[in-house]
């Protein structure tokens, strides 16, 4: 029996939207990611969140992302999935920071073998779209079925259902 998981990492607090830093009681894929969730209630969740955190301020965690990207960093995860074996489809969705997603995405990719499994990515973002993130992501999990994508502009996370929609015909 086909199993999806739903992977992903998302920023509460203080993040950039619409052109200014704004709190967040729940990042935008974590609004992205109940919704999917509403509509795929068999799926399995799984967030992807790292050991060492980022700074609650938002323009000191932009200088820390940017220091891990520039040294292409693996950070720590505080968990693993338990059997990725059983799951054939995994929704992965991040945020595009500066058109990849965080590296924390690329330690959860690296932490196992998705060869022939379907990846349904998605990013929030606020301006650039999915940027090079897919790009970024086959070359991450090479033996993968990655599909198109989707990108939902992340001021727009808690009525995103038409991308929701596309999301989950892609993981079909």
């Amino acid at each position: 029996m086909a199993k999806t998981l739903i992977a992903f990492y998302s920023r509460r607090g203080e993040n950039w939207v619409d052109g200014g830093v704004r709190f967040l009681p729940k990042g935008n894929n974590e609004v992205i990611v109940e919704k999917i969730k509403a509509q795929l209630p068999e799926a399995d969740v799984f967030q992807i969140d790292t050991v060492k955190k980022y700074s609650d301020d938002y323009m000191v965690c932009i200088e820390e992302a940017k220091q891990e990207l520039r040294a292409k960093a693996r950070p720590e995860l505080t968990a693993k999935v338990e059997n990725m074996d059983q799951y054939d489809t995994i929704i992965l969705g991040y945020p595009n920071w500066w058109g990849v997603p965080p590296m924390a995405v690329f330690t959860f990719l690296e932490s196992y073998d998705f060869s022939g499994k379907k990846i349904v990515p998605f990013c929030s973002h606020e301006g650039s779209g999915l940027g090079g993130s897919i790009r970024q992501l086959k070359m991450a999990v090479p033996d993968a079925n990655l599909t198109a994508g989707v990108a939902i502009h992340g001021a727009a996370a808690s009525h995103c259902d038409r991308e929701v929609n596309q999301i989950i015909a892609q993981a079909k």
